[in-house]
């Protein structure tokens, strides 16, 4: 089975998914998902066969929208999303504007922006095909790095410490036991099938 197909199966056992999806989608964001710790963390449980899901600190939902650079537009969209689904931190972040904070020329989509994210494993997001509302998976840096359970930094993200330091302050290695650090290595080869 492609690493794709395995990612909706297990995906498809998320018994809010459909639901946190379809809140998301009627905000008809342009180019968007939910991303980082809401896929990497049900997949993680799952492959530790966790009884009990992890639980999360937002859900971090992505979109694309250059016509709209406004950091206020993104809190309206969190406060929509929280009266539909009060559970969830929402945390709504246009990724058009995001390389002002990372310092870098402007990203020209929602899975650029990705590529600069701090792991391999969190820069993944699920999103609904507009017309079919099948699951679309969307990986930048492949699948291999969450289902071989290893914590990599990200190619393009530079800062070695603060990758080190993130990971230690999220207690993932003990949350998720099975889970091995790559420091170092061979860091462009990533698929997705």
């Amino acid at each position: 089975m492609k690493r794709k197909e395995k990612l909706i199966q297990i995906l498809s056992g998320h018994r809010f998914l459909l639901r946190d999806l379809k809140a998301v989608q009627r905000l008809q964001l342009p180019e968007w998902c939910i991303a980082a710790g809401y896929v990497r963390n049900f997949v993680w449980d799952f492959l530790h066969a966790k009884i009990d899901e992890t639980p999360l600190n937002d859900v971090d939902v992505l979109y694309y929208d250059l016509n709209d650079l406004s950091e206020t537009t993104e809190k309206d969209y969190e406060k929509l999303l929280k009266q539909e689904i009060d559970k969830y931190n929402w945390s709504v972040k246009n990724q058009a504007r995001m390389h002002d904070k990372n310092n870098e020329a402007q990203y020209r989509s929602v899975e650029e922006a990705m590529r600069r994210w701090p792991e391999t494993a969190t820069s993944i997001g699920v999103s609904l095909e507009e017309t079919t509302d099948q699951l679309r998976i969307i990986a930048p840096q492949g699948l291999d790095d969450l289902f071989n359970l290893v914590i990599r930094k990200s190619p393009l993200f530079k800062d070695q410490d603060y990758f080190q330091r993130r990971v230690r302050e999220k207690e993932w290695l003990s949350k998720w036991p099975l889970l091995k650090m790559e420091v170092s290595g061979n860091e462009d080869h990533f698929s997705t099938t």
